[in-house]
């Protein structure tokens, strides 16, 4: 696929892996641009630091100089203008997958970190374990991890770390992207319905990771969050060995939470203690996870919590953004009901006794519809003061899918709970710093840029 290849365009860049690819296939001497139409940061950050050049908008002029190979993201359909001017034009074309398997996964051991919740934070814990043990492993994560400092690297070693993600490969292409990783060790880490526009139901999520597992080898590994009662169908295999982790009884791989502090959290495993800069039951099972992959591919419990100890996090991860008038503003990723549920959670120890504000963006493909809309409400409900954005894209749902904010609304205020819908960044903004008063936590949890909301909300609260 990159015989005769100079050049590589990516249409769609700004996607958290495609950004990452495009700066490693730069990295290794190839000629790399991008276009986009949701152009924000960190990705747009990102890609600048890099000299990466990226078109803000799709247009067939964007391939003028006929790159070499074109890789288009997954959410590209017929009808964009790059698409239509690279089947018209017969431009040599693949998906990310596609690029990844054949030129960087294939003949590495490949580890697979799966499930609804937790793959970024998780592949990233596991690639600095690797990384800080000296093993120099590539890597492709939907993030940024603040040891690594980007998404993505391919190296010559031979251990390859990758977020394995069920969203549909391609327009032309609509198998799960983890379907092409290679995997020799796939990790789960727990199985919900999510991704509403490709899934119709879980046991079509189910279907495809029944896949994944058949395509691990004889001697790889499946190792699975043992506490999920959703993931119990998937384990009556006998092609490869199965181990399971958490925290109850019935697993082989078991921790024992002894404390979460504010700043850190602790486990034993195995009679021995282990501590991670991160907050929240949810981030145990994220290093349980890690610990034992790492065990099983023959890293000692020293090097994991020597790894653990120089942690820094990922970006969009709890992430503090700034304090402005005694108020603390932090962001993440979150967007489905559980994530934000296990989030508000985790934001309580870090926070402990302080008032916490929730800010959401219903923009995900599931969000926006009403398939989770009393689990929302139950999950946005454990915050002390909520306000929700107008529904993205509302538009292209028929009125019967839609995310019903009027009962949203009237659910949290049944439950005792302050809450607003509201049109827009500024509204927003402009609102909380209004009612924020000194100790204040907001969070604002969204999958995409909210329109700068976070650096608003710092302006506004600094404002006497």
């Amino acid at each position: 696929m990159l015989l005769n290849v100079l050049s590589v365009h990516f249409v769609g860049i700004c996607g958290t892996a495609m950004a990452s690819a495009a700066v490693a296939i730069q990295d290794w001497g190839y000629a790399v641009t991008g276009s986009d139409q949701n152009v924000y940061p960190p990705m747009s950050t990102f890609l600048a630091e890099r000299k990466i050049r990226v078109f803000p908008q799709y247009d067939e002029e964007n391939l003028a100089g006929r790159p070499d190979l074109v890789v288009i993201g997954n959410s590209l359909s017929r009808g964009n203008p790059e698409v239509e001017a690279v089947l018209e034009k017969k431009l040599r074309y693949c998906s990310l997958p596609e690029l990844l398997k054949e030129f960087f996964i294939r003949g590495k051991r490949s580890l697979v970190v799966t499930g609804t919740h937790g793959k970024t934070t998780t592949t990233s814990l596991l690639a600095w374990v690797f990384e800080h043990s000296g093993l120099n492993p590539s890597f492709l994560i939907g993030g940024i991890p603040g040891n690594l400092g980007q998404g993505a690297r391919f190296t010559d070693s031979d251990w390859f770390i990758i977020e394995g993600d069920e969203y549909d490969t391609a327009f032309f292409d609509k198998r799960s992207k983890f379907l092409h990783y290679l995997p020799e060790v796939v990790v789960i880490n727990n199985l919900e319905f999510d991704h509403a526009d490709i899934f119709p139901n879980l046991d079509a999520i189910v279907v495809m990771f029944r896949r994944l597992i058949s395509l691990i080898p004889r001697n790889g590994l499946l190792l699975v969050n043992g506490d999920d009662p959703n993931l119990a169908p998937l384990l009556g295999v006998n092609h490869c060995p199965i181990k399971r982790f958490g925290l109850s009884e019935a697993n082989e791989v078991r921790a024992k939470v002894k404390h979460l502090h504010a700043e850190h959290s602790e486990f034993v495993l195995d009679g021995r203690l282990f501590s991670i800069p991160l907050t929240g039951e949810l981030n145990v099972r994220n290093a349980l996870a890690v610990a034992a992959c790492s065990l099983h591919c023959g890293l000692t419990h020293d090097q994991i919590q020597g790894a653990f100890d120089t942690f820094k996090g990922i970006r969009r991860r709890m992430e503090v953004r700034g304090v402005a008038g005694g108020v603390t503003v932090v962001d993440d990723f979150g967007h489905h009901p559980t994530a934000v549920r296990e989030t508000v959670r985790a934001l309580r120890v870090r926070f402990p006794g302080r008032r916490l504000w929730v800010v959401f963006e219903p923009r995900s493909n599931t969000t926006r519809r009403n398939v989770f809309q009393g689990e929302l409400a139950g999950s946005l409900g454990l915050a002390d003061l909520v306000v929700v954005s107008e529904i993205a894209r509302l538009e292209l749902l028929a009125p019967s899918e839609r995310l019903d904010p009027v009962k949203l609304m009237n659910d949290l205020h049944s439950m005792g709970r302050p809450a607003w819908y509201l049109p827009n960044v500024e509204s927003i903004a402009n609102h909380v710093a209004k009612e924020a008063i000194g100790g204040d936590v907001i969070c604002v949890f969204s999958n995409g840029g909210f329109g700068g909301i976070h650096e608003k909300l710092l302006e506004r609260l600094q404002s006497p």
